[in-house]
């Protein structure tokens, strides 16, 4: 049996302790609000004294952090999987919207939400989502990329302005399983296969801007 040595058992421990916090401050911020969420409220979600927790986030904005990293950790493995060689590019990109967005738990897309909102209010959290969603936009460029190098988009598609429209349109559908209790998964699910369709197909194009 190989030993674990006490510093690592002791990393390990609070590896786990600070996803234990973070899990408990996406529920706090659900419950009450990002913006009126107190470090005491995820304190107690976590059960645990807040002068223990600030041993491990000094601040909301060092959790938001720390959920940013974690996000992007799981989206890169997501977006290495979507670009893996042996994929139906396009099928990949279906099955990553559904399972990815369309099957997102209410709770966590208004988790979500709560934080873009509290991004028109704090500096460091716009400063982080910024970067976040300047690295999604760039890596689905890349997959768009790679859908019109396997032949499964249009070779005239702009893969920045694809890139950019599935950015917003994604963001569209986490409002509303957000705020929506009778969102219906789908009809959505049908809508959105059609919109992305129509995306790869280079039906969708950048138009001008004309006064009415």
């Amino acid at each position: 049996m190989t030993a674990v040595s006490p510093i690592h058992g002791r990393r390990g421990g609070e590896d786990s302790r600070r996803e234990r916090i973070i899990e408990a401050a996406e529920r706090a911020f659900v419950r009450h609000g990002f913006h009126a969420a107190t470090m005491q409220h995820v304190a107690e979600e976590a059960d645990m004294s807040a002068g223990n927790l600030y041993r491990y986030f000094p601040s909301k904005e060092a959790i938001v952090e720390a959920l940013c990293a974690l996000d992007q950790e799981g989206r890169t493995g997501d977006f290495a999987e979507l670009l893996a060689h042996d994929h139906d590019i396009a099928r990949a990109i279906h099955d990553a919207l559904r399972d990815h967005v369309l099957a997102k738990l209410p709770e966590k897309a208004r988790m979500i939400v709560e934080i873009w909102a509290e991004a028109g209010r704090n500096a460091r959290v716009a400063e982080m989502t910024r970067a976040l969603d300047a690295d999604v936009v760039s890596k689905l460029e890349q997959v768009i990329d790679a859908a019109k190098a396997q032949g499964a988009a249009a070779a005239t598609l702009d893969s920045r302005f694809a890139a950019r429209f599935f950015f917003t349109f994604v963001a569209g559908l986490f409002k509303r399983i957000a705020t929506e209790p009778d969102f219906d998964r789908t009809t959505e699910t049908a809508m959105a296969h059609g919109v992305l369709k129509a995306l790869l197909a280079g039906a969708l194009a950048p138009g001008e801007e004309k006064s009415l």
